[in-house]
């Protein structure tokens, strides 16, 4: 017999609520409370999931380090998201994932998710001072570079194709978004 999750009903989910969701595949985040299940990535996103992280893992200095999602990143007690691929010194991750914001959050676009990162998780990445967050949207290809200044987001970079994408932040590390779906 398969168990019933109870959900919460009358009040907005928890990392708890969270913390309680079967293990069945399904990716499930928190934004201000409110629950979103997203669907299994097409092979493309995977791609450019493996690929971003392999070149981010090539120049990670020792006490940091890049990881591939899921991860889950608590933001807030009604905020637990889960970037595609992170940065983080490695003294702040603990067993369960990462309770506070990233250096770098990358984001990579799906058909079903594009207002979801586009809007809702760059926000909160942003006023939980997440200093760089990457939005990659595979099919044009393109990256779009936003960092931390003055407690907004400013856009630092935008390249698309077979355009360089230098940038020092959280390292050095640089790749054309073409290179990401190769």
């Amino acid at each position: 017999m398969t168990a019933v999750t109870q959900l919460p009903y009358g009040r907005a989910f928890t990392w708890a609520d969270l913390e309680a969701m079967p293990d069945d595949g399904h990716r499930y985040e928190l934004i201000d409370g409110v629950l979103i299940v997203s669907p299994t990535p097409r092979p493309l996103h995977q791609r450019v999931v493996a690929e971003v992280t392999t070149l981010l893992r090539e120049g990670c200095p020792p006490e940091l380090e890049a990881l591939p999602g899921p991860v889950d990143v608590r933001l807030a007690e009604d905020t637990v998201v889960e970037p595609d691929v992170i940065v983080a010194r490695r003294a702040d991750l603990t067993d369960r994932g990462l309770l506070q914001a990233p250096l770098l959050a990358v984001e990579v676009l799906s058909p079903g998710n594009r207002g979801v990162d586009l809007v809702s998780k760059r926000n909160r990445y942003e006023s939980s001072g997440c200093r760089s967050c990457w939005i990659v949207d595979p099919d044009i290809p393109s990256l779009l570079e936003l960092r931390l200044r003055d407690g907004r987001y400013v856009e630092t970079a935008h390249v698309k194709a077979d355009e360089a994408f230098p940038t020092d932040a959280p390292y050095t590390v640089s790749f054309t978004p073409a290179a990401l779906i190769s």
